[in-house]
């Protein structure tokens, strides 16, 4: 906030040159721009057809050509309309309108009225040729590149054309505008209408003559499309015909169902066997073998009848499963089944038991059993034996399978991209023959003079040169690291700041006549209280006697400020001693009417007394290239001042500049305080920052800055602040 506040004071001190840079500038565009023609806008309107409702394809449009698609579809008749191929067509005919019309559009050009009448002539001919060829100039030929120059002269090139042409959409309508301004009202209403027609000429042809490529590629391309779709059924087919492959899905599904079903009959099978020998087992163990020799010889007769009806059923069991259970075995099948029913039965009735035995249900249950199983076991190996077979011709199938698979495949690719080719074939053949859309719907006509610019022109003149002047002042015043006022000089060292002295516009200042003479003027009075504030300040600090002034540079201030000081403390009874003690410039000394030398009072050989109360005593040097160290030893210098300190109440060392160290520093290290003199405007280097580092380590004898050579103007806005 400090900052901007700082900036706005100094935008008021430049007041005046604020004000003064806009309104020269106000004046000079005024002058320029008074004599300026006045504009003429003309407006032709194009229907694109992109948004109807009558296109054939609205709802193809409505449904793909929307958002990002339809806007590129507008800046793509845009940018075409400004191509230089339309406006070089549009150029042609505002040469030869002039070059044949009465009253051309615009005053012949020095160039264009320097033609001959055959270079003329000429050059309406090429014209004409390059317009009918729709044909650009040549500039790698020296003729046609004379007559770009003339077209150039004339403001009617394309790039003249182009930096008045505005070419846009309306809103989010079908229709596209073009405007033209010119200083002629018919210049502008030929542009917009001329090159609203020729684009839309130049854009019927264009699309025409894509459509008809399209067309063709697309016709070349379906027929290749379907050759390879032919190739890829006849490839199937001969494999199939060579093959003696018929339908692979039916055949294979055919095999699987027989499979499935052969696999339920020899599961059933298993069980019955399974359950018949566990019967069978179980009624063995209830007789015991008296009664099985019993039974065995009874019915062996019956038995070996029994056994051959069931060998000829296995025999017909097996006949039938291998004609895939054909029904003409089956009546054999049961009529045999009924003979050894019966033959079993009259085993039955035979009495060839024991007639202690009551177990006649049991032996009836076995022989019934054993032929069940028997039979069972005659259909197992006939069932196996199908299985076996069904497997091996399904194996059969299985590689016809994957290569017709794959055939069906390319089938199904070049069916798909062959419709996909035929849809595209279709709307371009649609397309190709309808109109297009694109076409003029209302004519640019002359138009009223547009509203004046001047003023607008005026006003941005004087704006524009404002803002130019306050961005300097801001880039002077971001880049500006010079010390103006205590408080800059505090923060930018870190150092305690005693005051600040006002530079006088004086060639000499009368000290005595300063604290005399009570009607000074205001810089005067403001000079004294400045010096009365640093004497406060210093008394408030003071701690011994002995005052060392320096300065960071030579030329800063600081034999004023130690002569201002010596009367300022005069001013209150002290008595004050001055020791020039800069060798190579001893200004106070070529001033002083004192004869005691500090060589001379260092080495012994002369004496210093006060002149009294209220008194100013000076002790010069003869200058030249030395030190007070030189002249005599540190001891013997700390020595010397401690006899002065009892006859002197202030005694003020100007020391050399501290950019001369080493002189100042023997000063310094003798001294009780110092005090150090910054002029006002500068900046701090890395030298300064150096010395600033060493006062630093002075600590308390460092008493602080002399702010000297303050403007006035400026010390009042710090004072007001």
């Amino acid at each position: 906030m400090d900052e901007l506040r700082k900036f706005l004071k100094l935008l008021r001190k430049k007041r005046y040159t604020l004000v003064c840079i806009p309104l020269l500038s106000i004046a000079v565009t005024y002058f320029l721009v008074r004599n300026m023609a006045s504009s003429y806008m003309s407006e032709a309107r194009i229907a694109t057809g992109l948004l109807e409702d009558s296109h054939p394809f609205a709802g193809m449009a409505a449904g793909l050509a929307k958002g990002s698609e339809l806007t590129l579809q507008f800046s793509n008749i845009v940018e075409t309309m400004r191509m230089k191929r339309i406006l070089d067509q549009v150029s042609y005919k505002l040469i030869i309108h002039d070059l044949t019309s009465s009253s051309p559009f615009r005053k012949p050009s020095s160039k264009l009225a320097d033609l001959k009448p055959e270079v003329r002539k000429r050059a309406l001919k090429i014209f004409l040729d390059k317009y009918n060829k729709n044909q650009e100039l040549n500039l790698w030929n020296k003729e046609e590149e004379l007559l770009f120059q003339v077209l150039k002269s004339m403001e009617y090139d394309s790039n003249s054309l182009d930096d008045k042409l505005k070419v846009y959409r309306a809103g989010d309508s079908d229709f596209i505008n073009v405007d033209f301004e010119s200083e002629n009202p018919r210049l502008s209403a030929f542009v917009a209408n001329y090159t609203s027609t020729e684009f839309v000429k130049y854009y019927t042809v264009l699309k025409k003559a894509n459509q008809v490529k399209t067309n063709a590629f697309f016709k070349s391309l379906l027929k290749e499309k379907k050759d390879i779709l032919n190739k890829a059924v006849d490839s199937l087919r001969s494999y199939k015909i060579r093959n003696r492959v018929l339908n692979l899905d039916d055949q294979s599904s055919q095999l699987y169902a027989q499979i499935l079903d052969y696999n339920n009959r020899k599961q059933d099978v298993i069980k019955s066997i399974a359950s018949n020998a566990g019967a069978l087992s179980e009624i063995d163990r209830k007789f015991d073998p008296s009664q099985r020799k019993y039974l065995e010889s009874a019915l062996t007769r019956l038995n070996q009848r029994i056994l051959g009806t069931r060998q000829e059923l296995q025999a017909l069991y097996d006949q039938y499963i291998q004609s895939n259970f054909d029904e003409q075995y089956k009546a054999s099948i049961d009529s045999l089944q009924n003979i050894l029913t019966g033959q079993i039965n009259k085993s039955n009735d035979t009495y060839a038991y024991n007639p202690l035995t009551t177990k006649e249900a049991l032996v009836q249950q076995k022989l019934n059993l054993e032929v069940q199983l028997d039979l069972s076991k005659y259909s197992m190996s006939s069932i196996e034996k199908e299985l076996s077979n069904l497997n091996a011709q399904l194996d059969q199938l299985v590689p016809h399978e994957a290569l017709v698979q794959a055939l069906d495949r390319d089938i199904g690719v070049a069916s798909q991209e062959y419709l996909d080719v035929l849809a595209k074939y279709n709307q371009s053949s649609l397309e190709s023959g309808l109109s297009i859309k694109l076409r003029l719907v209302e004519n640019a006509m002359p138009g009223t003079a547009q509203s004046s610019k001047k003023m607008l022109i005026v006003i941005l003149a004087g704006l524009l040169s404002l803002i130019f002047c306050i961005s300097v002042l801001f880039v002077i015043y971001f880049f500006d690291n010079s010390i103006n006022s205590p408080r800059d000089l505090s923060c930018r060292s870190g150092l305690r700041v005693l005051g600040d002295l006002a530079m006088i516009d004086q060639p000499r200042i009368e000290l005595q006549q300063v604290w005399d003479n009570r009607e000074n003027s205001a810089a005067t009075a403001e000079f004294k209280d400045e010096l009365r504030a640093i004497r406060f300040e210093i008394e408030s600090l003071l701690k011994g006697k002995i005052i060392a002034v320096s300065s960071m540079m030579p030329q800063e201030g600081k034999t004023l400020l130690t002569v201002c000081l010596t009367y300022a403390f005069k001013m209150i009874n002290r008595k004050v001693l001055i020791i020039d003690g800069d060798f190579s410039d001893p200004s106070i000394s070529a001033t002083s009417t004192s004869d005691v030398y500090l060589e001379d009072f260092f080495n012994g050989k002369r004496e210093l007394k006060s002149n009294g109360a209220s008194s100013v005593t000076v002790l010069k040097n003869r200058g030249g290239d030395t030190s007070i160290f030189e002249i005599c030893e540190d001891r013997e210098v700390r020595d010397r001042l401690s006899c002065l300190k009892d006859q002197f109440d202030i005694i003020l060392i100007e020391t050399p500049a501290l950019s001369d160290f080493t002189p100042a520093k023997e000063w310094i290290s003798v001294s009780d305080h110092v005090v150090t003199v910054f002029e006002s405007g500068q900046s701090l280097s890395e030298k300064k920052l150096h010395v600033i580092q060493y006062l630093k380590g002075l600590g308390d004898k460092h008493l602080g800055w002399v702010l000297n050579k303050v403007k006035y103007a400026r010390r009042a806005q710090i004072k007001k602040r």
